[in-house]
């Protein structure tokens, strides 16, 4: 798959490639309302609406005692606004770290479930060290970073939710090794070897030791053979999954050997623009079934992208939210597609090209789907404040 970054919120990139391609879009346009809050999640934080371009100031804090917060509007749209600080304070957490820069301000969170660092003006987010990119970047008034309320709802909450695996007497996967037949996927910078062959790979050494963990795996193709989207979801729900993982790798729209590093998708939520699109327009009113989906989307995507992370040395080019992406809109059930790596890059395609290292990358995956995880003691990196919006 194809895929090309930008640090720009407002410019939608119209990308008419063959295989995985896709541009950078976000956009501004107000969502309809959030979805059903996650149970043991506060997100009632008070809200400030900003217009466009203008960030509201929020209130100066009430003396002793304060008041109770209001409840948040169940019309809650992304024109409204929070302060991180009281967000944390109603979810129960110490209030943000705040660490003043050169040209941008850091903030951390530090929760029970790990530690989330973010700046002013960016959209990136980080995650005990992992790049989580947001619909929406932060602001700064007054000493307050302003978060998007939807980045609250949809990004944030989630973090302090428990991941659950499915129950082990009924743990059903589906794996789908991207492209297959004439549908060729991105082709290797070393040799002539395509992303077919190397996802169809990864997801039989995958097969077994997924069920040696206890999951009843099918894949959406065994063979090189071509098959639609459309299948690819209709695959899954005839075989009642309970999670969907698309495999792929990678490589930009134009020739590029410089990008290199590991990329997971989930679908947007409603409402929020996407970190990519492939489309002139990303339609945020567009609800699809795997938006029902959304924090476990997330979750699994942590989760995931974390073990794969050890494996690749922890080059990390984000958790990503896209619209376009058809394997994943129509699934009714968590879903996540996984980027393992560009065949562009001399160095990745050559690790690529080794069939130990896929074998890792089975095995991590593997791992962070059973209760024994190997990715668990991920730690926040020395540079878990960088912000990564020029990178290639």
């Amino acid at each position: 798959m194809r895929v090309l970054k930008s640090g720009s919120l407002w410019l939608a990139l119209l990308l008419a490639l063959a295989g995985c391609s896709t541009a950078p879009r976000q956009g501004s346009v107000p969502p309809p309302s959030w979805g059903p809050t996650p149970a043991g999640v506060v997100t009632n934080a008070p809200v400030l609406s900003k217009p466009p371009g203008k960030p509201a100031k929020p209130q100066p804090p009430a003396p002793a005692p304060a008041p109770a917060f209001a409840p948040m509007p169940a019309n809650l749209t992304a024109m409204e606004w929070i302060p991180l600080d009281r967000w944390s304070q109603l979810n129960g957490l110490h209030p943000p770290q705040r660490f003043p820069g050169q040209t941008q301000v850091s903030y951390t969170i530090s929760t029970p479930r790990g530690v989330l660092a973010l700046k002013s003006n960016s959209h990136i987010a980080r995650w005990n060290g992992m790049e989580l990119q947001l619909g929406f970047p932060t602001e700064e008034t007054n000493g307050h970073l302003l978060v998007n309320s939807l980045d609250a709802q949809k990004t944030f909450s989630p973090l302090l939710e428990p991941f659950s695996l499915p129950l082990k007497d009924h743990r059903v996967i589906v794996l789908d090794p991207g492209h297959g037949g004439s549908n060729t996927g991105t082709k290797s910078v070393l040799g002539n070897h395509f992303e077919k062959e190397y996802t169809l790979d990864w997801a039989k050494r995958l097969k077994p030791l997924l069920e040696a963990g206890g999951w009843t795996v099918y894949l959406t193709r065994t063979n090189d053979v071509e098959v639609s989207l459309s299948n690819r979801v209709t695959f899954a729900e005839a075989h009642h999954a309970d999670f969907f993982l698309s495999l792929h790798f990678n490589a930009p729209p134009r020739p590029n050997p410089e990008p290199n590093g590991l990329e997971t998708y989930c679908l947007t939520p409603v409402g929020m623009p996407s970190n990519l699109t492939r489309d002139p327009d990303d339609d945020i009113t567009q609800f699809f079934p795997n938006n029902n989906f959304d924090s476990q989307n997330l979750q699994y995507a942590l989760r995931l992208h974390r073990a794969l992370l050890e494996v690749n040395g922890g080059a990390d080019r984000g958790i990503c939210h896209a619209r376009f992406i058809g394997v994943l809109r129509r699934q009714n059930r968590p879903a996540i597609l996984i980027e393992g790596g560009f065949l562009s890059n001399p160095r990745e395609a050559k690790r690529i090209a080794d069939p130990a290292y896929r074998q890792k990358l089975a095995e991590a995956v593997a791992g962070a789907l059973t209760e024994n995880n190997p990715a668990a003691a991920f730690s926040l990196a020395p540079d878990g404040l960088r912000d990564t919006t020029s990178k290639p």
